[in-house]
């Protein structure tokens, strides 16, 4: 990769142009097709992308980070456990419904809903309850002092209770109602979703008519698309392919550092990585740095924790994880029946596979006996969660809470209740539960200190790198990535 796209990559420096009101519709290729437009159901990234913009959230992050109002206005923590939201006045629902507290109250209650299955529900059981207070006020309570919960708010969607109850859940899924920038209009399943301007929204208008999101999992297609003009926006390329974008003035490279994490989750249930020198030899035959440098090349950075620089609880004394395949070989050696058993590793197109195949070559390489099993994503979300003996041995992934606090990212990948984790320790279990509960922040940096330290040390999950976000662009449209790799619309703008 040379110097240029390099400075390009780093400095993801883009022209800010004046926008006509208006200007035209906007089509944007992402990996793979939206697996739920219910925000509840779940937050993957082609889903966010999308239902993101239909609805509004309690509260939301600007570019740079800060949380900053939304559906709530104002917010004051009354006491330990109970924090009261001042509801934005004004906002109706695509059907043209007001958005009441009520509203409110329902969401934040459905989600924590048990029985309602939420994949995020580790992110917000900490709620006990929301209870209306007056025509614009809800308060909301925590079973103890939560200090993530505003971190934890920024993901949490606003639907119309009536409509929700009316429907169900699969039918709402089907259509969903929100209050955002922009409605849904049609789901052309496995080809397109199109949401249309809400020209009543309450904030900031979108400048686009309509927004075209399209399942395009080839990242080689998605760059030809938005060379040939079909496409102009298109997410999840690597460095090589974005490099082919260098020196075309119609189009730009966009990028940024994210909070997201990638990993390699291990099913520590069965053979072989129910082993401790296994999964250590595993981790040992992972050549991390020439992932981030030889593959990505787009400013990841090796990770040895599950958390980034971008998150409050990050432990910058953790030592990365050392690569030593001769080593590792030597472990493998000492149990081979072991560490031959047939192991799946469970991917998705959403995933950069030369990681995943790299990957397999490098565990087989020093005796393990690694096959792939790509899935879409639906289907691999449903394996990732299911119970361990119907579980992969191994599964790439990579984690982001759109929180940028620990606890969205530690507490779901390592809490035993989690659906998302396979670890089942009581001291970690401790650790991750005292974190969230305490408002100290030097309490909850020492716990998560601890947590990233046993994680490393037993090896219960491989953390990667910190992974970087690219986006391919028309060069008349401003978009500025963000670390939580949020997609709206109406912070975009497009020149003539």
């Amino acid at each position: 990769m040379n110097l240029s796209i390099k400075s390009l990559l780093c400095s993801a420096a883009i022209v800010a142009l004046a926008a006509p009101a208006f200007a035209r519709d906007i089509t944007i290729d992402l990996a793979g097709e939206p697996s739920s437009l219910d925000p509840h159901l779940q937050w993957n990234p082609d889903s966010y992308y999308v239902y993101r913009n239909i609805f509004d959230n309690l509260v939301t992050r600007d570019n740079d980070g800060k949380i900053v109002p939304q559906i709530a206005t104002s917010w004051t923590q009354v006491s330990d456990t109970e924090l009261e939201l001042t509801i934005r006045e004004g906002v109706t629902f695509h059907d043209g419904t007001p958005l009441t507290p009520a509203d409110v109250a329902f969401s934040v209650m459905r989600i924590t809903d048990p029985e309602f299955g939420s994949p995020q529900l580790g992110q917000f059981n900490q709620i006990t309850g929301a209870k209306v207070m007056d025509e614009s006020k809800v308060v909301l309570t925590t079973a103890s002092p939560y200090p993530a919960l505003m971190a934890q708010l920024v993901k949490l969607s606003i639907v119309p209770q009536k409509l929700v109850e009316k429907l169900g859940k699969d039918a709402f899924n089907a259509a969903p109602v929100g209050s955002g920038p922009y409605a849904f209009d049609t789901w052309n399943r496995g080809v397109s979703v199109t949401l249309s301007r809400n020209d009543g929204y309450w904030g900031n208008a979108g400048p686009f008519e309509n927004a075209i999101f399209r399942a395009v999992p080839d990242a080689a297609t998605r760059v030809a698309d938005l060379l040939a003009g079909t496409a102009d926006l298109v997410v999840s390329i690597d460095a090589d392919t974005g490099a082919q974008l260098q020196g075309n003035s119609d189009v730009t490279l966009l990028s940024a550092p994210t909070e997201r994490v990638g990993y390699m989750g291990l099913n520590l249930d069965k053979p072989p990585f129910n082993d401790l020198e296994m999964r250590k030899a595993a981790s040992l035959a992972i050549d991390r740095l020439g992932i981030t440098e030889g593959l990505l090349q787009a400013g990841e950075v090796p990770m040895a924790q599950m958390a980034s620089p971008a998150h409050f609880g990050y432990s910058p004394d953790v030592p990365l994880f050392d690569f030593d395949p001769e080593k590792a070989k030597e472990l493998t050696a000492a149990k081979p029946d072991l560490a031959a058993t047939p192991a799946t590793l469970a991917t998705a197109p959403v995933f950069d596979q030369r990681i995943v195949q790299a990957t397999q070559q490098m565990l087989n390489d020093v005796g393990f006996n690694v096959s792939i099993s790509m899935t879409d994503m639906p289907t691999y979300l449903n394996i990732v969660r299911s119970e361990p003996s119907e579980n992969a041995e191994l599964s790439f992934g990579r984690w982001s809470c759109a929180c940028q606090d620990a606890d969205g990212i530690t507490y779901p990948t390592l809490h035993s209740e989690s659906a998302w984790s396979r670890v089942n320790n009581p001291e970690i279990d401790s650790l991750l539960e005292a974190a969230r509960v305490s408002l100290d922040p030097a309490v909850r940096q020492e716990a998560y200190d601890k947590v990233h330290q046993m994680v490393r040390d037993n090896y219960y999950l491989l953390p990667m790198y910190q992974a970087a976000v690219l986006y391919g662009a028309s060069s008349d449209l401003e978009f500025e990535p963000t670390a939580n790799e949020s997609m709206f619309l109406n912070r975009m703008s497009v020149s003539e």
